[in-house]
């Protein structure tokens, strides 16, 4: 089976053959781009297994459009409070300020894009209302995609940046007053009006964990769900490997003979970790564990429209886990 997927440190034992699922002979596919693996396995099921944008596929699975199925494994995570960007001569201090800017965005239907407005909506109160989207590739200009580029129902300014414009350069120049997004743009290491909302971002995404609970999630992986239906041990034994897989990961980064990552205070970070996260795992698989920071996603959807209120129940959107208690 073909496994498209990023480069991540709870993927490596399963990428290089170090764990492998019984009866499965696994080609892992590594590609940094996450979008690239959406779009080919969107446009051609390039994969049998591929990382998916969250966000996407709730919104498709939800409407009935998309014909995989998510494994309940959550390959990329990320808090999102550093991902907003703002153009000092905006004037933009505060949250509020944002209200009736110019907003640019890499895809408005994107995983972090929703969160952040989410976020920014409810730990806030924000008014998105007025404000104006703009969609492009963050340091480097993208055409519109109709395949990708999915809207919400209700209407929102949403238009493409101008044709070789990235948003990078609208941000610069400062025809965007913001950004929000999964990318840091350019502009942020080269000009000094470029600077992110909140510049004590690690103590604000602190404050949002301890009342939350919630890591944010950004993509999960999925499956067709006719080789699902017909072969659900597939599954069973994929997500039995990627478990594998991330304690391995977890025990080499914990091993104190030296430090495996170029983090040089890692130990104090992982003492986080164990303070933070039941069991010392900022990734736990299934349904339940993540049950939390799913349906607050899936809230975050409907409130944007892109999901309606009446939709499947979470645990028809994933594979089951059996034999394992969650």
């Amino acid at each position: 089976m073909t496994v498209a997927c990023g480069h991540y440190d709870h993927m490596e034992a399963l990428s290089r053959g170090i764990v492998q699922p019984t009866g499965i002979d696994v080609t892992y596919l590594a590609n940094e781009s996450p979008p690239e693996i959406f779009a080919r396995m969107i446009k051609t099921s390039a994969f049998d297994i591929s990382e998916m944008s969250l966000a996407m596929y709730f919104t498709l699975k939800s409407k009935g459009k998309f014909p995989y199925i998510a494994l309940p494994v959550f390959p990329c995570r990320v808090f999102r409070h550093s991902y907003i960007y703002v153009n000092r001569d905006s004037d933009i201090t505060t949250p509020k300020d944002l209200e009736g800017k110019n907003i640019g965005v890499q895809q408005y239907r994107q995983t972090a894009a929703t969160w952040i407005r989410g976020i920014l909506q409810n730990e806030y109160h924000v008014d998105m209302s007025g404000m104006r989207f703009i969609e492009g590739g963050v340091n480097v200009s993208r055409p519109p995609d109709k395949d990708l580029d999915i809207l919400p129902d209700k209407t929102i300014k949403i238009e493409p940046a101008p044709e070789g414009k990235s948003i990078n350069d609208l941000l610069e120049d400062g025809s965007v007053d913001a950004y929000f997004g999964a990318r840091q743009p350019k502009c942020y290491m080269t000009h000094d009006n470029i600077v992110r909302l909140f510049p004590d971002y690690r103590k604000e995404e602190r404050k949002f964990f301890d009342r939350t609970g919630i890591f944010p999630i950004m993509h999960c992986l999925v499956m067709k769900e006719e080789m699902h239906i017909k072969h659900p041990w597939i599954a069973e034994n994929m997500i039995k490997a990627f478990e594998e897989s991330k304690q391995w990961a977890l025990d080499r980064m914990r091993f104190t003979g030296t430090i495996r990552y170029m983090v040089p205070w890692l130990n104090h970070e992982i003492e986080e970790i164990n303070e933070m996260f039941p069991n010392g795992d900022p990734y736990p698989l299934g349904v339940e564990a993540n049950r939390k920071t799913l349906e607050t996603l899936l809230n975050y959807l409907v409130d944007q429209t892109f999901v309606e209120t009446q939709h499947p129940r979470l645990e028809d959107m994933f594979t089951p886990i059996v034999g394992w208690a969650e």
